[in-house]
């Protein structure tokens, strides 16, 4: 079982961006799309739906450290579109 922990940094940008961390854990257990942050090589975007923001599309970066995910932001990408991540 993989533990999510949230930095300093994600809980700030969580309670800005009105984001429940729920939503978070959901995407980072059944990410519909990852792929590698081309600035960090070492962090990875996960995607995913969040039906209570009319499906838009979450963006979550995380660090894996073992069996630890390490949170680092969080926001829902305007560039990225619904459809994008099936």
């Amino acid at each position: 079982m993989k533990r999510i922990v949230f930095i300093d940094h994600a809980d700030e940008r969580l309670l800005r961006r009105d984001l429940d961390p729920a939503w978070i854990e959901r995407t980072l257990m059944a990410p519909e799309a990852e792929e590698p942050d081309p600035v960090h090589p070492h962090r990875t975007r996960a995607f995913g739906k969040v039906p209570e923001r009319d499906g838009r599309v979450l963006r979550v970066i995380y660090e894996q450290d073992g069996d630890v995910l390490r949170v680092i932001t969080a926001f829902l990408d305007r560039s990225r579109t619904r459809r994008q991540t099936r």
